[in-house]
């Protein structure tokens, strides 16, 4: 019999276009011995998996926890030590706001062999597919990526920091503080900045919504937004065509210059 030899592969499965994966990714795929994988991780890659290869559902849909983080930890390292080599699959990088190294920590208590394959994050690649640069020559010097949704629930208390940056800013799990995150724009004098609302990112049904900070909530509902879905504020927002055709609305709505 072969030995089995454990092993935690942690791999970025990008923004949600299949194809967007590294081939490292792929290959890690085509290697595996069990599957974990979460909602926001294109179904379609798992084609690429053996087919005697375990494939188990392990994210979150309509705010539902199938299994709790806890869970899964556990379930990692029952799989290695029973299969050999596991792959955890997760949307966009499993180091931006994916719990990655949480789970690579708990594994490496056992003495797993522990990879990481980077993923293409969301908080650029969606914004450049729709032509939305994050950062800018003399309009923004760098960006911020905030988690909408902290582990208490809360919006992150960075934001105020991005927001006196005065740079592009990215907010992912942010969909359900949108008055909040407006309320704190304008708050701090900078409602009218630039803003834009994508959701399914990289896939054939995505959805776009542009206007100002301080508007965010109204976006969402006029083009019936919701999760999963990104936001980005900032000056580079005026790069995207929509926003273009949307200036003088703006500029005589609000009467200022947009």
């Amino acid at each position: 019999m072969q030995r089995i030899q454990p092993k935690l592969t942690l791999v970025g499965a990008g923004p949600g276009d299949p194809e967007l994966i590294t081939l490292k990714g792929l290959k890690a795929i085509q290697e595996a011995r069990v599957i974990l994988y979460d909602a926001l991780a294109n179904n379609e890659l798992l084609e690429h998996a053996p087919q005697n290869c375990l494939k188990r559902f392990v994210g979150k849909r309509a705010g539902t926890h199938v299994y709790s983080q806890d869970e899964i930890n556990r379930m990692i390292v029952q799989y290695a030590l029973s299969f050999g080599n596991v792959v955890r699959l997760k949307g966009g990088d499993p180091f931006v706001f994916g719990r990655g190294q949480e789970e690579v920590a708990f594994a490496q208590q056992f003495n797993i062999q522990t990879e990481v394959v980077p993923g293409i994050s969301s908080a650029i690649s969606v914004p450049g597919l729709n032509q939305i640069p994050v950062t800018a020559r003399n309009v923004s010097e760098g960006f911020w990526v905030i988690t909408g949704t902290t582990k208490d629930g809360k919006l992150s208390r960075d934001l105020e920091f991005a927001v006196q940056a005065n740079t592009t800013v990215v907010i992912l799990m942010g969909m359900n503080k949108l008055a909040e995150i407006g309320q704190i724009y304008s708050n701090l004098g900078a409602g009218h900045t630039p803003a834009a609302i994508i959701q399914n990112g990289s896939l054939d049904n995505q959805q776009v919504g542009v206007g100002i900070a301080s508007d965010l909530q109204k976006i969402a509902q006029e083009k019936n937004l919701s999760n999963p879905a990104i936001i980005i504020v900032g000056e580079v927002v005026r790069f995207h065509e929509a926003f273009q055709s949307l200036q003088a609305k703006l500029a005589t709505d609000y009467k200022i210059a947009v």
